[in-house]
């Protein structure tokens, strides 16, 4: 248990910086592992939603749609419809996607409230009950909401304005509208590198954690086998020191591999943060009249930017 734990954090971590198939297919797999169907349910959904055409992987499919199947039996799940594309669609407060969403919504099985936000219409919100293994449809029809300009009576072509301002005479208050200067072009050379880097080094640390798995699942079986027989390894006879020394060496294996992935995704987080940090510090110069700067954040618990200007 304490093992598949581990792999979960990791896979979580991977999932956060590169959300994949196979990373999804591993983190749903681990999820059903643990009974946390609705999250195996939706990691395993992207995942048979995202399956690639390779033959290599072909063989895995069919215990990705079983699982899957297993997994969606005890949880409920939500089509949204939403009538606005783009519109940000919540559940129980917590962002699901924006409209139109790509695939159902896994739920445990209750009362869910469901809303849908968009800039220029009302918010919408729908109250609907979920039960075990059914899908309930819920559809949202947003409408848009006037603007205050327009609800006021201000014109904004031709005559006088609100205010007694005439057509085409400057606004009081503000200066007069100047050229403005193209940004410079940024180099997203460096970007670019530290962002293939750090993919590489993602698909590395998943590729060790899959075979730091199996080295596992190997070890387990044989120790169950040397406990079948009779044997211990704490203080092996003549007939169980060759097996116990195969396990051991297995474990090893196994611990070596976790080593390497987490050094996998520790190098591979750093060059993306780099490769945030490239972006957000290599900015043109401001301006004399506006000064505004980013930067980023970060202490422990929380990460975030500080955007600080002076006009």
């Amino acid at each position: 248990m304490a093992s598949r734990n581990s792999a979960e954090a990791e896979l979580e971590s991977a999932w956060e910086l590169n959300p994949t198939f196979d990373v999804a297919y591993n983190l749903g797999n681990t999820k059903y592992q643990l009974k946390k169907y609705r999250e195996a349910a939706e990691h395993l959904s992207f995942a048979l939603r995202n399956w690639p055409l390779v033959k290599t992987v072909a063989k895995l499919k069919p215990t990705a749609e079983q699982r899957l199947a297993e997994s969606r039996a005890q949880v409920g799940a939500l089509r949204v419809t939403v009538s606005a594309a783009g519109a940000e669609v919540l559940v129980d407060g917590k962002a699901v996607g924006r409209a139109p969403l790509d695939g159902e919504v896994f739920v445990e099985p209750g009362e869910h409230r469901v809303e849908a936000r968009l800039e220029g219409y009302a918010p919408l919100s729908h109250t609907v009950k979920s039960a075990k293994g059914e899908t309930a449809e819920v559809g949202l029809a947003l409408v848009p909401v006037k603007s205050e300009a327009r609800a006021a009576g201000v014109k904004t072509e031709g005559g006088m304005g609100a205010a007694g301002v005439g057509a085409g005479a400057p606004v009081m208050g503000q200066p007069p509208a100047g050229p403005v200067e193209p940004p410079p072009k940024k180099n997203w050379v460096p970007v670019i590198a530290l962002g293939a880097a750090s993919a590489v080094g993602l698909g590395v640390g998943i590729g060790m954690t899959v075979a730091r798995n199996s080295a596992h699942d190997d070890a387990r079986s044989k120790g169950e086998v040397i406990l079948r027989a009779g044997g211990e390894c704490a203080t092996p006879s003549a007939t169980f020191v060759k097996p116990c020394q195969e396990l051991q060496s297995i474990g090893s294996r196994g611990a070596t591999l976790g080593d390497a992935a987490r050094v996998a995704y520790i190098a591979s987080g750093a060059l993306a943060i780099a490769a945030v940090t490239y972006v957000l510090w290599s900015r043109p110069k401001a301006t004399t009249t506006e000064r505004v700067r980013a930067l980023p954040r970060v202490q422990t618990g929380s990460v975030g930017i500080d955007v600080l200007g002076a006009w």
